[in-house]
């Protein structure tokens, strides 16, 4: 990983949209701070793409499109939020390309858009209810996350949130969800399984072409990705421009791929200095 200075000012000039993970590199002890906030704003108010990749669950992020005063979130921060990994996204009406979901009357509710059918989801849900008996029976010290207000397609173990397990109750929630034949992944505070190949890069690809009806994989130059964890190793992997905020050091020495530059500071002030390398750049 690179110190962020490294990063070509040619590379920042061709830059037009940000993926950026929520927790831990929004985020900091659970709150947008202002700081990354006024990012947020400075990019899409230069013209800049905003889409939100995280594995919270689609209530906590309806609650983010709606705004929410105690984050000081104003409603719709970012173009769209890719939720559960990549499994599903919340997009603007105004956005809206493909999906058959009508607007509300008063235009103002984000439309939901899926990639799985409902038919496949309810089938999921059953399955996921069965494999998360079977964790909690034998990890007894494994609690599911608290998702309040709906977690739609896979399961999430909170190990670092409001709960706390070792690296070895860590590896065996894996391994069971591994016996289970579920996709899985680990953020900063969660456990994730799910029946469907998601992740975020996936995800990001079909987000990009469901909203604007193009390869994000064909124009890679014009992307970043910031990011911090476990469940943002594919983004760092395929975006040619990945950064991480600077306490991805934390957890680094278990990651396969790591971003190719590092800020110099933690969390949301991390990502208001990517925010501010690529305006700097569209202003020279």
């Amino acid at each position: 990983m690179q110190p962020l200075v490294n990063w070509p000012l040619a590379d920042r000039r061709q830059i037009t949209g940000v993926f950026t993970d929520i927790d831990d590199t929004l985020t900091t002890r659970g709150v947008i701070t202002p700081d990354a906030l006024q990012a947020l704003a400075d990019l899409r108010a230069a013209g800049l793409r905003v889409i939100a990749v995280t594995g919270r669950h689609i209530g906590w992020c309806e609650r983010l499109a709606r705004g929410d005063a105690a984050q000081g979130i104003a409603p719709w921060s970012a173009d769209a939020l890719l939720a559960e990994n990549g499994a599903l996204a919340l997009i603007p009406v105004s956005l809206n390309k493909v999906a058959s979901q009508p607007p509300d009357s008063k235009g103002e509710k984000p439309l939901k858009i899926y990639q799985q059918t409902g038919t496949e989801r309810a089938a999921n849900t059953a399955r996921m209810q069965q494999v998360a008996l079977r964790v909690l029976r034998e990890v007894p010290q494994a609690r599911l996350a608290q998702d309040l207000g709906g977690r739609e397609t896979d399961l999430a173990f909170d190990y670092n949130e409001r709960h706390h397990l070792t690296p070895a109750e860590v590896q065996q929630v894996l391994a069971i969800l591994h016996d289970e034949r579920m996709h899985t992944s680990v953020s900063s505070i969660h456990i994730h399984g799910c029946l469907g190949d998601f992740n975020k890069w996936q995800g990001a690809c079909w987000l990009v072409q469901q909203l604007y009806g193009r390869e994000l994989a064909s124009e890679l130059a014009h992307w970043v990705f910031v990011g911090d964890s476990g469940n943002d190793q594919a983004m760092f992997e395929h975006l040619r421009h990945s950064v991480g905020v600077a306490n991805i050091r934390h957890g680094a020495a278990s990651l396969t791929h790591l971003p190719r530059y590092i800020t110099a500071s933690e969390r949301g002030a991390g990502f208001a200095e990517v925010a501010q390398a690529i305006l700097q750049a569209r202003a020279v």
